[in-house]
């Protein structure tokens, strides 16, 4: 399904992000393995863990490549990008996957807490497409209009909400809207742009406190999420910015921010007319949350329903 596609997975030194690289591999696709190798604070490096996969990878007959390249770099995600087409001349497939946690409730969050995670998650995101985009904008001007495709990371966490994440929530909703207008720019270069919110057990969320207990479950295996994204990534596939809930054997289309109810008047609202009028309206509406879906995997122990 994905044979001789050139595919940059970053985050992919291990949980999701090296399911996805092993996953594309076995498919045929030539996999360039991203990975800093730092702690999930985003702390430290290790250049090792990107190489492994990307050996493991060669060991089983595969193509790949490892990069250390830091994301959250905008010049370094630019080497990244050049490493995929030096290498195998060619970039179909961008999968950005690499994330840090760094939890802590708002009163207590320190500056830098707040600006390395929207660093790594949002602008990283921001940083690799950037690059790829441009690199495809100029092949579509050469006439080769061929299909490519972006799969972005977003959360429950960021759709929904989640305490202690305000950071984390905050880049994660902005790489759900960047993967929405991205879709709509780079059409026209024959480029898809997709997005997941996965449910699975990783280094990230092993660290959110209350999720370490139930996570050992088959439910949250990170292998459950690759299939999606490499479908995302396939020529075949027919989606272009959209956002889908991955968790177990389930894959959901989100509907995105829409209008429940509400209330109208001609012209202009008077305050104290629309504090009665708005008194109609529901105080929360009901959503079918991935947060509640993940709540009730961990307590019944099988597939949220």
């Amino acid at each position: 399904m994905l044979e001789k596609r050139v595919a940059i997975i970053t985050g992919a030194g291990r949980g999701i992000g090296r399911e996805h690289a092993l996953l594309f591999a076995s498919l045929g696709a030539r996999v360039v393995v991203n990975d800093l190798g730092g702690a999930p604070d985003g702390s430290g490096s290790d250049t090792s863990a990107a190489q492994a996969v990307a050996d493991e990878i060669v060991a089983l007959g595969g193509e790949a490549v490892a990069s250390t390249d830091s994301v959250s770099d905008y010049q370094a995600a630019k080497r990244l990008v050049d490493t995929a087409v030096e290498t195998f001349g060619e970039l179909h497939v961008v999968v950005n996957n690499a994330g840090i946690l760094r939890d802590r409730m708002l009163v207590s969050m320190g500056e830098q807490e707040f600006d390395d995670v929207i660093a790594v998650h949002l602008k990283g995101t921001f940083n690799v497409t950037r690059h790829a985009a441009e690199y495809w904008r100029e092949k579509s001007k050469g006439g080769d209009g061929g299909d490519r495709a972006i799969v972005n990371t977003a959360s429950g966490s960021g759709l929904h909400g989640n305490v202690g994440q305000t950071n984390y929530a905050a880049a994660k909703a902005g790489i759900a809207a960047m993967t929405i207008v991205n879709a709509m720019e780079l059409k026209r270069y024959g480029v898809r742009a997709n997005c997941i919110a996965p449910i699975a057990r990783t280094r990230l969320t092993l660290q959110t406190p209350g999720m370490s207990e139930g996570m050992g479950q088959p439910v949250f295996d990170p292998e459950n999420i690759s299939p999606v994204v490499a479908y995302l990534a396939t020529e075949a596939c027919p989606f272009n910015g959209q956002v889908f809930s991955v968790y177990g054997g389930s894959v959901g289309i989100y509907a995105g921010w829409s209008i429940a109810e509400e209330v109208t008047t001609e012209g202009r609202w008077e305050v104290d007319q629309l504090a009665k009028a708005m008194d109609s309206l529901p105080r929360k509406v009901q959503v079918n949350s991935q947060m509640q879906a993940l709540a009730t995997a961990m307590g019944a122990g099988g597939t949220p329903a």
